[in-house]
């Protein structure tokens, strides 16, 4: 069986919306979800962007996200079929209680979860086998130390996909199906 990290903001359920909606209450910026082509968001002060993201991590908000459809159930079902599951989120360390929360009204199982802002540094740790994130940045680095990587389409990660070792879908019915055709024949 295989061991499966999992984020959790672009990946489990989708975050743009909230960050965008706080972006444009808090300092009047429009973050076009559409126009986001790389991993670095500039439009916004990196003051201003550390404010909306901590904002979009307050126990509320963690705890109104909506999964993508399907999201939920192929977590389940990999949980279901002997894989290990490791939940993995850039969030502070305070944001795990109502993490925690948030997965467990879901319905969302996990054997292991961990807030932190270094996710492959811990899925190196637990011997992830592949690594489920929406972040060009971890993709690569998940990548570079032997995990394969599984990302749902985003505009700020087309840039990886094709790459050897990256399975990507655009929603996650298809997401679940390409990691389990990988995970029989190990690719």
């Amino acid at each position: 069986m295989a061991r499966i990290a999992i984020d959790i903001d672009s990946t489990l359920h989708h975050y743009w919306d909230l960050l965008a909606r706080i972006a444009h209450e808090r300092f009047n910026v429009r973050l076009s979800y559409e126009e986001q082509h790389d991993w670095g968001i500039t439009v916004l002060e990196r003051e201003q962007l550390t404010a909306a993201v901590h904002e979009t991590h307050s126990d509320r908000n963690i705890e109104s996200g909506v999964p993508y459809p399907g999201a939920a159930e192929a977590v389940r079902r990999w949980h279901e079929a002997g894989h290990w599951i490791h939940v993995t989120s850039h969030r502070r360390e305070s944001c795990d209680a109502a993490t925690r929360r948030w997965l467990k009204a879901q319905e969302i199982p996990y054997d292991d979860l961990h807030c932190s802002f270094d996710k492959v540094s811990r899925c190196v740790e637990l011997g992830v086998d592949i690594l489920v994130d929406d972040s060009p940045v971890n993709i690569r680095a998940a990548l570079e130390r032997g995990m394969l990587a599984a990302t749902l389409i985003h505009p700020w990660n087309v840039q990886v996909l094709g790459e050897p070792g990256v399975i990507s879908a655009d929603e996650w019915s298809q997401l679940e199906k390409r990691v389990d055709e990988a995970l029989k024949t190990g690719d």
